[in-house]
């Protein structure tokens, strides 16, 4: 268990994610002036947690393994495609709920009485800035760690 609570790469990966996480709350503060503490825990917004996630673990892989190791290799592979798939189909997926809710909203009006469906999660996926951001805050995070704890 000791082990687990040393091991640098993951608590940076992890802590790198928080931040981002923690960022994306002060970012929606600053932008529409009120707190949304959901923005703690949910997808999509700036910036990506996931890709600062990935770009952490990477970077501390890179750094503790090498460069030209295999697991070096594997975690780029990884953050290849969460970056990806944050860009691609989860904003892709988020941009339908986008539409699906408006065609929703418009029904509403025409009904007005029965069913009230609950809107769609929209905020789904990254825009490529979202994820470069993410990127660059995991491997900025990752840095500052190993460079303080040696």
């Amino acid at each position: 268990m000791t082990d687990l609570f040393s091991n640098q790469v993951l608590w940076t990966a992890i802590l790198a994610s928080m931040f981002a996480q923690i960022i994306k709350l002060f970012i929606y503060y600053f932008i529409e002036r009120r707190w949304e503490w959901e923005r703690l825990a949910e997808t999509g917004g700036m910036p990506s947690s996931h890709s600062a996630t990935v770009a952490a673990l990477a970077t501390g892989v890179g750094i503790k393994e090498g460069l030209s190791s295999s697991l070096f290799a594997m975690t780029i592979v990884l953050a290849i495609i969460v970056m990806y798939d944050a860009t691609g189909i989860r904003r892709a997926a988020g941009l339908h709920a986008e539409r699906l809710n408006s065609l929703i909203d418009e029904f509403r009006k025409l009904v007005e009485q029965g069913p009230q469906p609950e809107p769609l999660k929209e905020l789904l996926g990254h825009t490529y800035l979202e994820v470069a951001v993410g990127a660059a805050l995991g491997i900025i995070f990752a840095l500052v760690s190993f460079a303080l704890i040696r």
